[in-house]
């Protein structure tokens, strides 16, 4: 039977130990976050796995939470916070080697370290970028904070930065690299040097869908003038059939009005179970059991068809936003005050 010292175990050994003192019930929750061919490694090496000493175990153990809390630090403030903190804890020596262990595996999104930065001082320091390069920076932001800055900006660069980011295809890790150093970043060097995909249509849908609605409809305005294909492209995906739930009881109410029943029963027939509850909890039970019974005797349909009915069903929300008449529930959107 093999035994263990620290000194002498691989990283995939580690794993397997780490994963057995952890226990089958948090190990099967790590597995759902790893690839096929990493499973089946850590299952052989637990399966080969046979006297560990506690002490071993400890000292694993001990070097996870090492790495997990100099992640944390890194999340939060950089390298620079990362290191001061862990020398502090553990010695220069130790921290250094936890901080080189995390960054040889480890690839920090680019920008991480704008996530941290309030909206409005971000808006200050970039609203004088080329448009390129705040869509470049926006693409990598959470849609909330990314909608907040575009939001603020002139109205005339709205449109052009969204055009941007859902242009936006590859960046080289040098382009992103540079625009770091522009920002004074922190995390240069930790750019993955593979090619980065970013941007694209479903950036700035997600953008789109969390702006204002004045600040959307100037932009998909303007899009569709110069852009015709691909403000119809990010139309179609704006606000889908199940965005429903975003609706209030009073607002379904009143898009039902609306609605064509047997196109309502032909959407139905391709909507999850929590659409069909929302919908059918806000027409009176005799309707309700009338669109039931024309969703059974219809039999099997084309998903084309309940696309095409679905689509009908999203215009008339739509329709009924721009009217005012109904309010579309968004994160986000309040203007930025500087």
């Amino acid at each position: 039977m093999p035994r263990y010292s620290e000194d002498k175990i691989s990283g995939l050994q580690k794993a397997a130990i780490l994963l057995i003192v952890l226990g089958p019930e948090k190990s099967a929750t790590i597995f759902k976050h790893l690839k096929e061919e990493e499973i089946e490694e850590l299952t052989l090496e637990i399966a080969n796995t046979r006297s560990v000493t506690p002490q071993v175990k400890e000292e694993i153990i001990d070097e996870f939470y090492q790495v997990c809390l100099a992640q944390q630090y890194i999340a939060e403030g950089g390298i620079s916070y990362a290191k001061e903190l862990l020398e502090k804890a553990l010695g220069s020596e130790k921290a250094m080697d936890v901080i080189g262990k995390l960054t040889a595996s480890l690839q920090v999104k680019p920008f991480e370290f704008v996530r941290k930065t309030d909206a409005a001082q971000l808006l200050n320091f970039i609203q004088d970028e080329h448009p390129q390069t705040i869509a470049l920076i926006l693409s990598y932001l959470p849609p909330s904070q990314s909608a907040a800055i575009i939001s603020s900006l002139p109205p005339d660069r709205q449109a052009d930065v969204a055009k941007r980011i859902a242009v936006m295809d590859r960046t080289s890790p040098e382009v992103v690299k540079e625009v770091e150093k522009v920002l004074e970043s922190k995390l240069a060097s930790l750019v993955n040097q593979d090619y980065t995909i970013i941007g694209g249509v479903d950036a700035v849908v997600d953008i789109l869908n969390t702006v204002d609605r004045g600040t959307e409809k100037h932009i998909m305005e303007t899009l569709e003038i110069e852009e015709p294909e691909l403000a119809d492209e990010i139309r179609k995906k704006m606000f889908v059939f199940e965005d429903i739930l975003l609706l209030d009881d009073r607002a379904i109410q009143r898009v039902l009005r609306d609605v064509d029943n047997n196109d309502l029963a032909l959407a139905l027939k391709g909507g999850n179970e929590q659409v069909q509850a929302a919908i059918f909890n806000n027409m009176s039970k005799r309707l309700a059991v009338m669109i039931k019974e024309d969703m059974e005797f219809m039999g099997p349909v084309r998903m084309k068809d309940v696309d095409e009915a679905q689509q009908k069903i999203v215009n008339i929300i739509r329709k009924l936003e721009d009217s005012g008449e109904i309010v579309i529930s968004r994160g986000g959107g309040d203007e930025i005050i500087v």
